[in-house]
């Protein structure tokens, strides 16, 4: 039961429940590949390599035979559940009802448990690969022989300088930009860094305003995600710029929930939600790092 609820017990006219400030919905969830899964665990793809045309310099020559190189991604779920009493007792004293705002904080809880999978995948040490899952994937050991996907270029925040940088290295690694979504993910202050920037915000140097209402959503061919759990180490934090297509989020069990009356609880109403996820990056090359300083 939660011991919170007494502050909403009515000496006044209070009939108003408000949630306080939180995020409320997925802010990756669309900005990745989704795919439904059962089983303990999952092979997300199978990834065929780029193989090497061999010419022909002699007639009757031996057909060639070149191994194609091939390799496997794996996601693992992992459970998430939230629940919660409402008292008979607490309805009773309350003018306000509880209930609903209840269903949506524990679904709140759960969209933004789903950033917070992606949002490790991103620079992960740890990503599972090949046909049984027998090798890691080092997302540190790929940027210290890809160091065109860690971009630090000194202690600054987020620039076009970076973003162009970002760019540069996808198209270096023959990312299809025309068709497939960019994305960066961006805290309050790399924003701000961004509205600072000439070249960001003024139609000199675009054929469109990305300026809507004082925010910036989009600019270089990157969709902005604002967020503000990226991860922040001392005062850098590290902004994943990636390709749609080169991650995924994995759903075991989408969000569910349910409202029931507990009788071993005094017939309390509980609310409770849970669901099954797990993200992971699908390829290296599809993802930059971009440490910006605050």
């Amino acid at each position: 039961m939660s011991t919170q609820i007494p502050v909403g017990f009515s000496e006044d006219f209070t009939t108003e429940v408000r949630l306080l400030l939180q995020q409320n919905d997925s802010r990756f969830g669309m900005a990745v590949n989704r795919r439904s899964f059962v089983g303990k665990d999952a092979k997300a793809v199978e990834q065929i390599g780029a193989v090497v045309a061999q010419k022909r310099t002699t007639r009757h020559a031996d057909t060639p035979l070149i191994d194609t190189p091939h390799d496997a991604r794996w996601v693992y779920p992992v459970d998430y559940e939230f629940a919660d009493l409402i008292d008979q007792q607490d309805e009773l004293r309350a003018i306000a009802s509880f209930e609903s705002s209840y269903v949506q904080n524990a679904a709140n809880a759960m969209r933004r448990a789903q950033d917070d999978e992606i949002i490790d995948s991103f620079f992960s040490d740890t990503t599972k690969t090949g046909e049984d899952a027998g090798s890691t994937t080092d997302w540190a050991t790929f940027v210290s022989v890809n160091t065109d996907h860690l971009i630090a270029t000194g202690s600054v925040g987020m620039s076009v300088a970076k973003l162009r940088a970002a760019k540069k290295a996808f198209l270096a690694a023959e990312v299809d930009i025309d068709s497939d979504p960019l994305y960066v993910g961006i805290g309050a202050e790399q924003h701000d860094d961004l509205l600072g920037e000439t070249l960001a915000t003024s139609l000199d140097y675009t054929t469109r305003p990305v300026l809507v209402e004082g925010r910036i959503s989009s600019f270089m061919g990157f969709n902005f995600i604002d967020s503000q759990r990226l991860p922040l180490a001392s005062t850098t934090r590290g902004c994943p710029a990636f390709a749609k297509s080169g991650m995924l989020l994995g759903v075991w069990n989408d969000v569910t929930g349910k409202v029931s009356e507990r009788d071993d609880k005094s017939y309390a109403t509980q609310v409770y939600a849970k669901t099954t996820i797990g993200a992971t990056r699908l390829e290296e090359k599809k993802v930059v790092e971009i440490l910006c300083t605050e």
